[in-house]
C-alpha cells in the first residue's frame, strides 16, 4: 500500500464517526491554546522588563565602580584609563568629576542653578552626547549645556512672583519658563561658593556657550548641566577640595562609563574588566540574572499547560481504542489481504498524529487571537479602573515562535504517544477472530 492510499484510508476511516473526531480534535484544541496561553503570559512579563530595563538604561553602558588591589577597593585614576582603551570593542570612556559645592549662573538679567560636570568632550561626543545646536567646543572656556538649562534662567522678579504664588495656593504652581531666546554664543558667568571657617569664598568663571544637549530620549530626564573641558580640572576641584590631603596631581573620577560597540559586546567587556580586577556593573547583568528567574517561571507554566495536555491526550487515547475495535473486520481484511502489520500501524499513527496537527494549528491561532485581545483589553481595563495608574504600558502576553514550536512538539508528540497502543492492538489481531466477529 502505497503512502498516497495509506492517507485517503485513514481519511476515509476518520470521517465514519465525525462528532467523535470533531470532539477529540477539540479537545487537543483547547490544551495546546491553553499551553501557549498560559506560558505567553511568561514570555510577556519578561519581555516588559527587558524592554524596561532596555529603555531607562543606555544598553551599551557599562559603568565602573573602581578597582581591587591588595584587598581594597581603589577608585578609578587615570592610570586605569590605558586598560580601559585596550579593551575590545570599547569605542569610549567617558570620566566625569563632579563640582560638589554650592553653584550659581548668571545671565543677563537672569540667574539660576546648574550641575557642572568636568569631562572630556571628545569622549563625551563619541559616547552618547549629542548636540541639538552649536558646535563642539574649540578651548576651555567654552562649555556645552544641557538641554533644560535655560529654564533655570529666571529673573528676579519670575522668582519673587513664584514665591510669593507658591506661599499663596496649596496647589501646584507653574513654574517659569525660563530663558527662550538664543544661548549659543552667550556668555555665562559660573560663581562657586564654599565655606572656610564660616565665610563664604566665591570663586567665578566666565564661559561661551558653544553648544547645546539634545533633548534626552527619556521624558523623565532633566538635563541641567553644564559640561566643562577637563582642562580645567585641577583648578576647580582644588578649589572645591574640603579635605587636607587633596592631591591634585592624583584626582580620581566621580564617575566612569565605558561604552562599547554594540549591544552584543557588552558581555563581552564586563568580562574582560572583571578579568583585570575592575568592579563594574552592565544591563547586561540584570538582563541575565531576569532571564534565569523568568526560565524558571515559563518552565513551570509550560509544565501545568502540558498536564492539560496529557488529559487531552486520554481522549485521543479513547478515540484511537474505539476505532481499533469498529474496524475489527477491515483489519482482518487487510491482513488477510497480506498488509504488513507496520502498515496497519502506521495507518492508525497518522489518524492520531492527524488529530494532534490539526488540533495544534488551530490552538496556535486561538492563542495568538487571546493574546492580541489580552494586549488590547487588559491595559484598557486598568487604565479605566484607576485613575491613577495613566497609561498601561505592559506587554500581557507574548508568543515567540519558540513556544509555538514548543506546544505543537508536545501536542504532537503527545497524540501520538496516545495513538501507540491502539495502533500495537491492532496489529495483534488474529485474522480468522476478527473475520468471524460480527458488528
Amino acid at each position: 500500500m502505497l503512502f498516497n492510499d495509506q492517507w485517503k484510508f485513514m481519511r476515509k476511516n476518520m470521517k465514519k464517526n465525525r462528532l467523535r473526531v470533531f470532539m477529540t480534535i477539540l479537545a487537543t484544541t483547547m490544551a495546546c491554546a491553553f499551553l501557549i496561553v498560559l506560558a505567553s503570559v511568561g514570555f510577556g512579563l519578561q519581555k516588559s522588563m527587558v524592554d524596561g530595563i532596555k529603555e531607562h538604561q543606555i544598553i551599551t553602558e557599562v559603568s565602573v565602580h573602581g578597582r581591587e588591589e591588595d584587598g581594597n577597593v581603589v577608585q578609578i585614576k587615570e592610570e586605569h584609563l590605558q586598560d580601559f582603551a585596550e579593551t575590545d570593542n570599547v569605542t569610549a570612556v567617558v570620566r566625569r568629576n563632579f563640582v560638589q559645592a554650592s553653584v550659581d549662573v548668571n545671565f543677563q538679567d537672569r540667574n539660576g542653578y546648574a550641575f557642572p560636570i568636568i569631562t572630556k568632550m571628545e569622549e563625551e561626543l563619541k559616547a552618547n552626547l549629542s548636540l541639538a545646536k552649536g558646535d563642539i567646543p574649540s578651548s576651555e572656556n567654552e562649555v556645552i549645556v544641557g538641554y533644560h538649562f535655560a529654564k533655570n534662567l529666571w529673573t528676579n522678579a519670575e522668582r519673587e512672583k513664584y514665591d510669593r504664588d507658591m506661599e499663596a495656593s496649596k496647589e501646584i504652581i507653574e513654574e517659569p519658563k525660563g530663558f527662550e531666546g538664543e544661548l549659543v554664543g552667550q556668555e555665562i558667568t559660573m560663581t562657586i561658593t564654599k565655606d572656610v571657617d564660616g565665610k563664604q569664598v566665591e570663586k567665578a568663571y566666565t564661559f561661551k556657550i558653544s553648544g547645546v544637549a539634545k533633548q534626552p530620549s527619556r521624558d523623565w530626564l532633566f538635563d541641567e548641566n553644564i559640561y566643562i573641558d577637563e582642562k580645567l580640572k585641577t583648578e576647580i576641584l582644588t578649589f572645591t577640595a574640603d579635605v587636607e590631603e587633596f592631591d591634585p596631581t592624583n584626582i580620581p573620577y566621580d564617575e566612569v562609563l565605558v561604552y562599547t560597540k554594540d549591544l552584543q559586546t557588552v558581555a563581552q567587556v564586563t568580562e574582560d574588566l572583571k578579568e583585570k580586577d575592575y568592579h563594574v556593573y552592565s544591563v547586561t547583568e540584570d538582563i541575565d540574572n531576569m532571564n534565569l528567574y523568568f526560565n524558571l517561571f515559563k518552565a513551570g507554566l509550560i509544565f501545568v499547560g502540558t498536564v492539560a495536555v496529557l488529559i487531552a491526550s486520554i481522549g485521543i487515547f479513547n478515540t484511537m481504542t474505539m476505532a481499533v475495535t469498529e474496524r475489527t473486520q477491515e483489519i482482518g481484511i487487510m491482513k488477510a489481504l497480506g498488509a504488513q502489520p507496520g502498515i496497519i500501524r502506521r495507518v492508525f499513527l497518522m489518524e492520531s498524529a492527524y488529530i494532534g496537527i490539526v488540533g495544534s494549528v488551530i490552538g496556535v491561532a486561538i492563542s495568538y487571537a487571546i493574546s492580541l485581545a489580552a494586549n488590547k483589553l487588559i491595559p484598557l481595563i486598568l487604565s479605566t479602573a484607576s485613575d491613577d495608574m495613566g497609561e498601561v504600558n505592559v506587554t500581557f502576553s507574548y508568543i515567540p515562535i519558540s513556544l509555538v514550536v514548543i506546544a505543537v512538539a508536545i501536542s504532537l508528540g503527545v497524540a501520538i504517544i496516545s495513538g501507540v497502543r491502539p495502533a500495537v492492538k491492532a496489529t495483534n489481531i488474529n485474522v480468522l477472530s476478527a473475520l468471524r466477529r460480527e458488528l
